[in-house]
């Protein structure tokens, strides 16, 4: 859904969609020339998946209920994607779709460290 998303984006608009982006264009005030089209693609992307997880009566997710956890790991995500430049929807989907150079080398820089985090937090903690 995302790939579409962002192939009809980049089609009608001409410019790359990343979810990270359009926010920050948002709070730093850049995009406030088409702010109502940043509203509505980030509120659809909130809502839709939110809509369907209620029609299909809940889903099993491990989200923790510590909510300092989840807003400390929001801020590391939001400041992670205004330093590279983007995020997983920028430069996963949309940079690697076009062969871009920075997009690829930002993906396999934060697989990566993902890859790299579990196994270290694994190790530390057990489970495998």
């Amino acid at each position: 859904m995302i790939g579409s998303a962002a192939a009809v984006f980049l089609l009608v608009n001409g410019r790359i969609m990343g979810a990270s982006g359009l926010l920050g264009g948002l709070v730093d005030g850049s995009g406030s020339d088409d702010a109502g089209e940043r509203i509505a693609l980030l509120a659809g992307l909130i809502l839709v998946p939110g809509l369907l997880t209620w029609a299909k009566g809940g889903s099993d997710t491990h989200l923790t209920g510590n909510l300092a956890l989840i807003v400390v790991a929001g801020l590391a995500v939001g400041i992670g994607t205004r330093l590279a430049n983007g995020c997983t929807s920028g430069h996963g989907v949309c940079g690697i779709s076009r062969l871009s150079l920075r997009g690829i080398m930002a993906t396999l820089v934060y697989v990566g460290a993902g890859a790299a985090t579990v196994i270290a937090l694994r190790g530390l903690i057990g489970g495998f």
